[in-house]
């Protein structure tokens, strides 16, 4: 399966969560291994020379791929939760949505400054939470980040949110 062949099996579910909201479904696409497979590839021919130590997954469809591409190039895997899903001591950030303010956390003694960290989640929209994610990573002092997203939803400028001297890469563009 090539990428635009993937890219044309995942599905847009208009209206949900809410009306006007165009959800990019990964989840019904996950029922295909050659999907799974080509991101697979994607994302390990991407990842595989970059010195990546640690894959720093947002939740919950940030896990879906990290997992897999952190046991392809030998990395840990640090999840990124909402707030009180970890157990202390966490580091921990806020940021505001559309709708209000969330907060994630990640484990304190996850990372070290001597880690490259890939930060993955699924979709790239408005934002706010890669940019929360980030500022977690900067505050820890992590020798190097890279964000990686399945796909972003370019007319959202999530993307303006992000430190231009971040490499970030997005499979698909919608």
């Amino acid at each position: 399966m090539t990428l635009q062949e993937a890219k044309n099996i995942i599905r847009i579910v208009q209206d949900f969560p809410k009306p006007g909201i165009g959800f990019i479904d990964l989840v019904q696409p996950l029922q295909n291994t050659a999907f799974i497979d080509c991101i697979r590839n994607e994302l390990k021919s991407l990842y595989k020379n970059k010195g990546i130590t640690k894959i720093v997954a947002i939740e919950s469809r940030g896990f879906f791929f990290s997992s897999i591409l952190a046991a392809d190039i030998k990395a840990g895997l640090v999840p990124i939760r909402k707030k009180g899903k970890l157990p202390p001591e966490t580091i921990c950030a806020t940021y505001q949505k559309e709708y209000g303010q969330d907060s994630i956390e990640m484990l304190k003694d996850s990372l070290t400054k001597d880690d490259v960290v890939l930060l993955h989640d699924d979709i790239l929209a408005t934002g706010g939470t890669i940019q929360a994610a980030c500022n977690m990573l900067k505050e820890i002092g992590v020798k190097k980040i890279y964000l990686n997203f399945i796909g972003e939803i370019d007319i959202l400028e999530g993307r303006k949110l992000i430190d231009s001297t971040i490499e970030t890469t997005a499979l698909f563009h919608f």
